[in-house]
């Protein structure tokens, strides 16, 4: 049964390091949503269906950073800063089924991820 937890900021480089290493294969890709919501710019989708290489907390800058592989010879990255909590929803396996995260100025951003193979991306 999925469990929603917060991460506690002292174990955000940990849980995110052992996510990347242990849970995303290249057999089994995790395409990702990223979607802004926030009352100064309203929701917004930043990134769909893109193919999801690793998230990692550096804790000397205070970041939390999406990398993602958009086609074979193009990569890209989604940086949020300062987040003041971090939510996810983990499946049975440890996998992350979907992520919220709080920005310094209130607004969020959730980050739904599927392991069913990769989507296009809608052009």
């Amino acid at each position: 049964m999925p469990v929603t937890k917060q991460i506690p900021r002292d174990q955000l480089q940990e849980y995110f390091d052992t996510f990347s290493q242990r849970l995303l294969h290249a057999t089994s890709p995790e395409a990702a949503d990223i979607e802004l919501m926030s009352t100064e710019v309203g929701d917004q989708l930043l990134a769909e269906g893109a193919r999801l290489a690793g998230i990692t907390y550096d804790p000397r800058t205070d970041s939390l950073e999406f990398s993602f592989e958009l086609t074979v010879h193009e990569t890209g990255d989604h940086r949020i800063l300062s987040p003041r909590e971090v939510w996810v929803l983990e499946n049975d396996d440890g996998s992350i089924r979907s992520l919220e995260v709080v920005r310094p100025d209130g607004g969020r951003e959730v980050v739904t991820l599927q392991r069913v193979g990769l989507r296009r991306r809608r052009a």
